[in-house]
């Protein structure tokens, strides 16, 4: 699944419907369910959800879009002016903000999300092309690194405060999401396509994955993550059109069965709200957002 830029650059999209797959009564029932889609005519390269909100950004636009959390209709665009390719997608309850890596331009934006800040846009440099990032419990931006194979962490307002070294096997990272004992998951690709758990150092702990391929043991092109509350792992399997849960341990495997119109198409970004019990897929391929709801944890779907 290669992604490649537009020569037009900035799209402009008509005003997006969003499609009932199946009527759900919330009140009573318990199923995880694919309860919302939203398509685009573009592909999704990243997702994520604060307070009654849902953001998209997707390929090659100066825009994200802003999604009411219950309906699903689209309410406004933040213009993100100087962004290029997008591959990164994070929100801060904490700070009231929104940040955006910017593969094309090495540097993350901030949009501020509060009233009184009227969606004000900072940015600062980071690394040679940020392909991810995450805000971790300390409220710190973590911001994956692909062209120098490193993991940077910065304050809320982009001070540096630690820079980590990947191991050379790690050829071309992806996403990263923190642990709760501290340590992080990062997918990558390159003579290998894996899930590796990383110590606090970087150093890898244990992999799941190899050379790519498309049984349960292997994975081709592991792109998004999330994390449930027990701490499961949810894989973007893109290249395969599926979604891998995997333990903690990284040891075992198993695929989460989505029913959707037309299947998965490049699952690439991927976002949990832990707090709804939702599961936000941003596809690359099928331009779609998928929302899959009462989803307690990521072992019991069968959607």
């Amino acid at each position: 699944m290669e992604i490649r830029g537009t020569a037009s650059g900035r799209r402009d999209w008509p005003c997006i419907m969003v499609i009932m797959m199946h009527f759900v009564d919330m009140t009573t029932s318990t199923v995880p369910t694919v309860t919302h889609v939203i398509p685009g005519e573009a592909g999704v390269t990243g997702v994520t959800s604060l307070s009654d909100d849902v953001f998209v950004v997707r390929d090659n636009s100066e825009e994200v879009e802003v999604y009411d959390a219950v309906t699903f209709t689209l309410q406004r665009r933040l213009s993100v002016p100087g962004l290029g390719w997008s591959f990164g997608l994070a929100a801060c309850a904490s700070n009231k903000c929104l940040y955006a890596a910017d593969y094309t331009n090495d540097s993350v934006h901030r949009v501020e999300l509060s009233v009184s800040a009227s969606n004000a846009v900072t940015n600062w440099s980071v690394g040679l092309g940020p392909s991810g990032l995450t805000v971790n419990t300390d409220k710190n931006v973590l911001v994956v690194i692909r062209g120098e194979r490193m993991i940077q962490q910065f304050t809320a307002h982009g001070t540096l405060l630690q820079t980590i070294q990947l191991q050379p096997d790690i050829e071309i990272p992806g996403r990263i999401v923190e642990l709760s004992n501290g340590q992080f998951v990062i997918s990558h690709r390159g003579t290998h396509h894996r899930v590796c758990l990383l110590d606090v150092k970087g150093a890898v702990v244990r992999s799941y994955g190899g050379t790519k391929g498309s049984d349960l043991t292997k994975i081709n092109w592991p792109a998004g993550l999330a994390v449930d509350e027990d701490e499961n792992i949810l894989v973007a399997d893109a290249d395969n059109n599926r979604l891998l849960v995997l333990d903690r341990s990284l040891t075992s495997a198993r695929e989460m069965s989505v029913s959707v119109d037309g299947a998965l198409k490049g699952p690439y970004s991927l976002w949990y709200d832990k707090s709804r019990g939702r599961l936000c897929i941003g596809e690359w391929s099928g331009r779609r957002v998928i929302i899959i709801d009462l989803l307690k944890d990521f072992t019991a779907c069968h959607t």
